[in-house]
């Protein structure tokens, strides 16, 4: 079957259509016919090569897939042929501590599809059953392949690691991302005061229209930390979401309030951030980092998608054939939302 993926490392010129056996579903397994695949900053960062993280080539891209169900390994009847479905990214052993505790995000041997495994740009998937939920009737195929990654990220990140209250305030840098627009919406149903910043003046005014009431556009004349202080009352920012990483985080560490949290999800701009350790423990905050989620916060995610009460913004849907294109507007300042395969 064919896939958008690559067959070695690099940039965009190295992506192209490869060809990968269908798999089949083993015991505990389900196949799922793919219909809407999304992609996300992961994507990039697996074709450029992760280090420490091997990949069989050819290798597909994508870790977010809805589809219908094809068929099922011996042991699963609880799943109808035909049945529309979207996928949990996350693998989890099942069997070690963390998973009997219910921390399944802290799996050893944990694994992300598109990542660790083949992705979902392709025709066909296998996943565990455990990973393959029901598609909510109110979400379309597009949203429903859109959501899985960026809600079930910021979700924990948000209401679990950062343990945000309802009389607490919090920050959301970056507006464009599917993630960043994830955790604002997460952020406001817990009912806390949120300020979305962000450097770009197009940007703000799209994260207005997406229902972000408070927006800030930081520069060099007028930088991050300074324009969050003065929004909290010079009290600082309870909880902080960061995905930026090196171009944010040194100053966005400056705005935390005494006994705050900034959670680290990702680092587009770069890994390595040079922090004042003194800011941290003088006000008794903590940096915290946090990747997808456990399975009980995925359900509580998806029980919010299913309600409306959480939606997922489309950048735009290309076409099967435009795989390229799909991956070079992730590159894009343009973008703002998801951007999505149309699988024939």
């Amino acid at each position: 079957m064919r896939g958008v993926g690559f067959r070695s490392h690099g940039g965009l010129d190295h992506v192209e259509f490869v060809d990968i056996p269908t798999p089949t579903p083993g015991p505990g397994e389900v196949q799922v016919r793919l219909q809407a695949a999304a992609f996300n900053r992961l994507d990039l960062f697996t074709l450029a090569g992760i280090p420490g993280v091997p990949v069989a080539v050819p290798h597909v891209l994508g870790s977010d897939g809805a589809g219908i169900v094809e068929s099922t390994g011996p042991d699963v009847a609880d799943l109808d042929l035909g049945t529309p479905v979207l996928l949990n990214p996350g693998i989890w052993d099942g069997t070690c501590e963390a998973c009997r505790a219910g921390e399944e995000a802290l799996c050893r041997g944990y694994q992300i599809v598109g990542e660790h495994t083949q992705g979902t740009a392709t025709e066909f998937v296998v996943v565990p059953r455990r990973n393959v939920y029901p598609k909510p009737p109110s979400l379309s195929l597009p949203e429903a392949a859109a959501a899985p990654l960026v809600f079930q990220t910021a979700w924990r990140a948000i209401r679990t690691v950062g343990a945000l209250r309802a009389d607490e305030s919090c920050a959301i840098i970056g507006a464009s991302g599917g993630v960043a627009n994830a955790a604002l919406q997460v952020a406001q149903g817990v009912g806390a005061r949120v300020v979305v910043a962000t450097r770009s003046e197009a940007h703000a005014a799209r994260a207005r229209t997406e229902g972000a009431r408070d927006v800030l556009v930081y520069s060099e004349a007028e930088p991050i930390d300074q324009l969050l202080w003065r929004w909290s009352g010079k009290r600082g920012i309870d909880v902080i979401f960061d995905s930026v990483g090196r171009a944010t985080l040194p100053r966005t560490v400056r705005a935390v309030a005494r006994g705050g949290r900034v959670v680290v999800i990702g680092a587009t701009s770069g890994p390595l951030a040079e922090i004042d350790l003194r800011t941290l423990f003088w006000r008794q905050a903590s940096i915290r980092g946090s990747t997808m989620a456990g399975r009980a916060e995925f359900e509580g995610m998806l029980g919010a998608l299913a309600s409306g009460s959480l939606r997922p913004t489309i950048d735009r849907v290309f076409p099967f054939e435009k795989g390229r294109e799909a991956l070079a507007r992730m590159e894009s300042d343009e973008r703002f939302g998801k951007v999505v395969l149309s699988i024939p």
